[in-house]
């Protein structure tokens, strides 16, 4: 029985180290998959996913919004904890200012001057949460 689990495993361990590949056809358009079509032309993609461990929060008392209440998020399309937040704000008729780092250069520069590592990042007056849970939302919106 020990025998047939370790061997499982093993092959269990192969099956999540997926590789990528990155190529272009002939006309021009990039292509991604599991397996190159063209081993002469595709490269090797290294994936690196852009999340956090835990939620963080801090005081931030330079921040020129400090003394309001004003909700501001900084965000991506593609995260899927700004799309829990963006829900919950809707659903819980929450104002809030979102600034999108990939689509706006200005926003990206004030994420960047905030020490932004992880989205979303969102201010509530003196409050700073770094990710996004209900709870800890709730604890720096009182």
């Amino acid at each position: 029985m020990m025998k047939y689990l370790i061997i499982m495993l093993l092959f269990a361990s192969q099956i999540a180290t997926a590789e990528i590949y990155k190529w272009t056809d002939e006309s021009g358009r990039v292509h991604f998959g599991d397996s190159p079509s063209d081993e002469t032309t595709a490269e090797q993609v290294s994936v690196e996913v852009n999340s956090y461990k835990n939620v963080t929060y801090e005081n931030i008392e330079f921040y020129k919004e400090a003394s309001s209440k004003r909700v501001i998020m900084y965000s991506t399309s593609w995260c899927g904890y700004c799309k829990k937040a963006r829900s919950y704000f809707k659903n819980n008729d929450i104002n809030y200012v979102e600034y999108d780092i990939e689509r706006n250069e200005r926003a990206k520069q004030e994420y960047d001057s905030l020490g932004g590592t992880v989205i979303p990042v969102i201010l509530v007056g003196k409050k700073r949460m770094n990710g996004f849970n209900v709870a800890g939302f709730k604890g720096i919106y009182k």
